[in-house]
């Protein structure tokens, strides 16, 4: 068993739609409008789940933004929030002989340490297991289910480099209110049985002004490849995130690879402030892309030189992918961006093997 990187080639992605019943709600015309590009752009390259609290809804949206549903799947259920990279699946690859299947690990969901209701989006993976199960019954492929509700854990604040390497932050990992009865050895331990991993690097700065998940790994740093990282540069000493993502760079520049070797990093450069009506800083960064099949999604925010400079790192650490940019301004009205609304299912063919 493993647990894919994000470029492994992908069966489909989830995205679970916003309602007028969510915090969206005062803005929900734009945030719609975003949704609605972010599935555009997944579905031209392979199938797309949508769950939706109001299916029929969601269906006129994407139709209203002429976004073909031909390789859209639709599923049913109460939904407090759109955060699919946190309360969905996360899924591995197990091969037993010839035999191949997918395990769907399902974590708790707590709202990020009990800050924000998640009753129902705790639970929305159990209604959507046959769905899921069907759109890799298409492919030949079995899917199980495998429960670990005991353990609060969300997608954003693991990267696996699809060979044995996590990679995660201690602020999120070891935060009150998740798993506050185990420790940093106890939780790497647990993470490396139930993905079947071999090590695991820790960052232990990772803070974003306007985070409200205590310092995800997916909004700082992201593996591009085993041997590579693209992670969130600041250069402005005036910033309130120069000294913490400065002592982050100095962390990356000491991980190796597996096999000893320095990573090839990749900055992106920290977009300049963005602020809410209230004057609150917003968490806006570019290292929250998501990898599709032939390419990768990456969020702006109509800032020309900081998006520009972005999509150059980008492109050179996904040689032969194309880097198409997403307008995300309302997207962190609500703390996150377009990984954060996400989550990617491997492809299983028969030319996968264990790589570790």
């Amino acid at each position: 068993m493993f647990l894919p990187a994000e470029w492994h080639q992908q069966a489909f992605v989830q995205l679970t739609w916003p309602h007028k019943d969510t915090d969206w709600a005062p803005v929900l015309a734009d945030a719609i409008d975003c949704f609605c590009e972010i599935a555009r752009e997944v579905a031209k390259r392979e199938p797309l789940l949508v769950v939706a609290q109001y299916p029929d809804e969601a269906k006129a949206d994407l139709v209203r933004h002429d976004v073909p549903l031909d390789s859209i799947t639709f599923a049913q259920c109460l939904t407090n929030d759109t955060w699919a990279r946190d309360h969905a699946f996360l899924t591995c690859i197990w091969k037993s002989g010839a035999d191949l299947e997918v395990v769907l690990h399902d974590f708790q969901f707590n709202g990020w340490g009990l800050k924000f209701p998640a009753n129902h989006d705790n639970q929305i993976n159990r209604h959507i297991h046959s769905q899921v199960k069907e759109l890799y019954y298409q492919h030949g492929i079995l899917a199980r289910y495998m429960n670990h509700l005991h353990f609060v854990f969300e997608g954003g604040s693991i990267e696996s480099d699809g060979e044995g390497t996590l990679m995660v932050t201690s602020s999120c990992l070891l935060a009150q209110n998740r798993n506050d009865t185990l420790n940093q050895r106890d939780i790497e331990e647990y993470l490396k049985d139930c993905f079947h991993a071999t090590r695991v690097l820790w960052l232990h700065h990772s803070w974003l002004a306007g985070d409200d998940t205590d310092g995800h790994i997916d909004t700082v740093a992201r593996f591009c490849s085993p041997t590579s990282i693209a992670y969130v540069k600041c250069d402005n000493p005036g910033d309130e995130h120069y000294e913490g993502l400065h002592a982050m760079e100095q962390e990356l520049l000491a991980f190796r690879t597996a096999d000893g070797k320095p990573y090839t990093l990749y900055p992106l450069p920290l977009p300049d402030p963005c602020y809410d009506e209230e004057g609150n800083r917003l968490p806006a960064t570019h290292a929250n892309f998501l990898i599709v099949n032939g390419a990768v999604l990456m969020p702006t925010y109509n800032q020309p030189a900081k998006d520009t400079e972005a999509m150059k790192q980008l492109r050179q650490a996904f040689p032969g992918r194309e880097v198409v940019p997403i307008d995300c301004r309302i997207l962190i009205l609500q703390h996150g961006s377009l990984h954060c609304s996400t989550m990617q299912y491997p492809l299983v063919t028969s030319r996968i093997f264990c790589p570790f």
